[in-house]
């Protein structure tokens, strides 16, 4: 922070601690005249006006710094019964807090005009809640002006399997690989991944002997040049042991040295493509056993119980190889030569039962113990074995982040940082986790090593802005700026944007979150795990002020912030806020197309005015034993009323035929012709729509010359005589070549009006009853 702007910051601040107490002299002043009556109008006035403005809260936890800024605002708590008590762990964590918080703390068990602020609005709704975890309060029974300090659905990227799942998709989401600033980690919750991790563990044994060979010789000939410089005065110089003359290592021949190139080689190969016209019988790998052993031979000779005697005839092989392996592979300069894998449960933070392993037989047999539950599945991740050290010592970044909306994504990025170190010095022959896990909660229990430098601080954390110092005094002071600051914040952007998708959107909701990063020895930056609910606990003096600093500037951007889009938001700077999306143009009411349609003319039928009978066909009284449909004694008025009355034509809108002209009553003793059987018998049946379809399915067929379904079953029956009368026929082909055309199928028909007036109704065992289509529809 500037020093113009921290005075301002300061001089406003201590503005609102004046006017804080002056509102408390006053209220003094005015309990010492009539305390009780006073005090309660005092606390009736401004609740009454913090109800007004909506400026009521609540919190779960204990957050001191949280209720004093907001108190300063003019807002009036909400006390809940739930509140976690200060246990003595929590005061062993808050042991460097400076006095200020202190006697913020004391103000409020002794000032009880508070207490009285939060019975009057006991009955009212908070519309800030903070609190620890999101599962305190039910999150979806809030109104939509309520705000809260979490988001839903975030294991995505605050969990360890979230985080080592979710990753691999970053491709998809923007261009970029997760293995450049992630180091690789697998889920060991089902046997794909432990296949997986397995196959990437013996790369790495396979990657760990190419570079020792090429390590031994460069350090073969740094002995070598020393040993020249050290003859002089020196008459002894065989005293100086080399392991390949040490009798008691055990020799290691150069097929040991064959086998790991011939692996790197295959690696390579797949990490190009070039095994994807292999067939499975002809890419041959190692065996089981061979596996065993080659790991086995590795053990040894990282351990120092063995050596290869001709190495330096592999070194030009070895050289060549390990530089393909880093062009294609990021992580190849972190993965060094011990092979050590960090070993975490998927869902626990604070560090602990975390384990570095390097031996992969231990690895698996631990996740395959059952004292964990189903839930909390093991996640292993490649320890970086190469890490930056600050006089011989680890650390690790601890770095916040403010997301204010997920949709579109709006990120806030902390300026200042903290760092975290190690009790002990660092070493890879011991794997104690004290050595290699910087988080707070696991070192605050140790004491410092007596061999580590003094200029470390004894509460184990700097400041960012400390570090910036220290890379100065280095002559790469630029660093920071150039490298590691851009960097984190690239890696905090593509995280959040992989993990966009999965987490629950609510619009009045933000969340504070901390992410954990280690740099590696070439200054690049490595994201660890990113955790909610970072601690805000004052264990030493510089969370004491940092934390504070960091929960104050929040309040600025999401309280703040909503009344004055340019007041002060502290050290929080805007990292990314997503660009909002255009929608395409909708012209819905313009999608027509004008124009004048063409159809082809049909020809008219003639109205039948008359029935011409014809002495072709069979008579009538050979008609009326099928089924008579003429009778002499003919029902006056026209058979077109019952097919009007029906309200179902509106809703089919059939196109509208040309209707025939009333039949008159024929001749007696005459017979009818093909064509008028047919129209006949459609007239002669019940007033339903699928008449009309028939009628004007039929007149299709007259105009364009083909044969009705009905009419060409008079060749296969012989005559009208044998024909069925059941509509059921309409669903054969028409003959001829033109194409079929499909309409309804004419039901049969429930009753015909014979020739002497009275209703004949077909029965089904006469013949031809189920004859080509009579009867029941198929």
């Amino acid at each position: 922070m500037e020093p113009g702007e921290r005075k301002r910051v300061l001089s406003a601040s201590s503005e609102d601690w004046r006017e804080e107490n002056k509102l408390k002299q006053g209220i003094s002043q005015d309990l010492s005249s009539s305390p009780k009556l006073d005090r309660f109008r005092t606390a009736r006035q401004l609740t009454e006006k913090a109800i007004k403005e909506k400026k009521i809260f609540s919190i779960y936890g204990h957050y001191p710094v949280i209720r004093a800024y907001l108190r300063r605002k003019g807002w009036v708590e909400k006390k809940l019964h739930c509140l976690p008590k200060v246990t003595a762990n929590d005061k062993s964590e808050g042991e460097g807090a400076t006095g200020k918080e202190n006697q913020e703390v004391a103000g409020e068990e002794t000032d009880d005009i508070y207490d009285v602020m939060s019975r009057l609005v006991k009955n009212e709704v908070p519309y800030f809640l903070w609190t620890i975890k999101r599962d305190a309060i039910d999150y979806h029974s809030l109104s939509c002006d309520q705000m809260l300090n979490h988001y839903a659905r975030t294991a995505s990227f605050t969990t360890k399997i979230g985080l080592c799942l979710n990753m691999r998709t970053l491709p998809w989401y923007i261009q970029d690989n997760p293995d450049t600033f992630f180091p690789r980690c697998y889920g060991l919750c089902s046997d794909s991944e432990k296949q997986d991790f397995l196959d990437d563990f013996r790369r790495t044994v396979a990657c760990s002997i190419l570079k020792w060979v090429v390590s031994h010789q460069y350090s073969h000939k740094s002995h070598t040049w020393n040993q020249r410089e050290e003859v002089a005065r020196d008459s002894n110089p065989d005293d100086q042991k080399d392991p390949e003359k040490d009798s008691k290592l055990m020799g290691l021949s150069g097929q040991l040295v064959d086998t790991a190139c011939k692996v790197c080689q295959a690696y390579l190969e797949q990490l190009e493509h070039e095994d994807i016209d292999v067939s499975e019988g002809t890419a041959k790998g190692l065996t089981e056993e061979e596996w065993k052993e080659l790991t086995q031979q590795y053990y040894s000779l990282i351990h120092g119980d063995a050596f290869i005697s001709d190495s330096r005839n592999h070194f030009s092989q070895c050289q060549a190889l390990l530089n393909k392996i880093s062009s294609v592979n990021p992580q190849t300069e972190i993965d060094g030569l011990q092979n050590i894998w960090i070993v975490k449960p998927a869902a626990k933070s604070r560090g602990r039962d975390i384990m570095c392993m390097n031996h992969v037989e231990e690895i698996l047999e631990l996740v395959a113990a059952d004292h964990l539950s189903a839930k909390d599945k093991w996640v292993v991740q490649k320890y970086i074995e190469t890490p930056l050290l600050i006089y011989d010592t680890k650390f690790d970044i601890r770095q916040w982040f403010l997301v204010t909306d997920w949709n579109p994504l709006t990120i806030w990025f902390y300026k200042e940082s903290y760092l975290r170190f190690s009790t002990q010095r660092f070493s890879l022959d011991d794997l104690d986790g004290a050595i290699h896990l910087c988080n707070n909660s696991i070192q605050k229990h140790l004491e410092n090593d007596k061999g580590r430098s003094s200029l470390l601080p004894h509460h184990n954390m700097w400041t960012s802005t400390r570090f910036q110092e220290y890379l100065q005094k280095r002559g790469c002071g630029s660093l920071w700026g150039s490298v590691i600051y851009p960097s984190m914040k690239r890696m905090i952007t593509n995280t959040l944007k992989m993990a966009q998708d999965h987490v629950e959107q609510r619009k009045n909701s933000f969340e504070l979150y901390g992410a954990d990063f280690i740099l590696g020895c070439d200054f690049k930056p490595w994201l660890i795990e990113i955790n909610s609910s970072p601690t805000m606990h004052a264990s030493t003096p510089v969370t004491a002020r940092l934390c504070a600093q960091v929960q104050e500037d929040t309040l600025k951007v999401v309280v703040d912030r909503k009344v004055d889009r340019n007041c002060d938001i502290g050290n929080f700077e805007l990292l990314w806020r997503q660009p909002a999306v255009d929608l395409p143009p909708v012209h819905g009411s313009d999608l027509c197309v004008e124009g004048v349609s063409v159809r082809k003319a049909k020809k008219q039928i003639p109205p039948i005015s008359n029935l011409s009978f014809s002495s072709t066909l069979m008579d009538i009284q050979q008609l009326k034993a099928r089924g008579p449909f003429a009778t002499p004694h003919w029902a006056p008025g026209p058979l077109w009323t019952p097919l009007q009355q029906d309200r179902k034509l509106k809703d089919r809108k059939i196109r509208a035929c040309s209707m025939l002209a009333p039949l008159q009553r024929p001749a007696a003793g005459s017979c009818l012709s093909l064509h008028e059987v047919m129209w006949m018998d459609l007239l002669s049946t019940s007033s339903h729509t699928w008449h009309w379809e028939a009628m004007f399915q039929e007149q299709q067929c007259h105009l364009a010359g083909w044969a009705h379904p009905r009419a060409a079953m008079v060749g296969a029956f012989g005559s009208t005589r044998n024909l069925p009368l059941s509509g059921s026929l309409g669903r054969e082909e028409p003959v001829g070549t033109a194409p079929a055309r499909s309409g309804p199928a004419l039901r049969p028909r429930p009753a015909l009006r014979g020739a002497e007036g009275r209703s004949v109704r077909r029965r089904r065992g006469q013949a031809g009853g189920r004859g080509a289509g009579g009867g029941r529809r198929g």
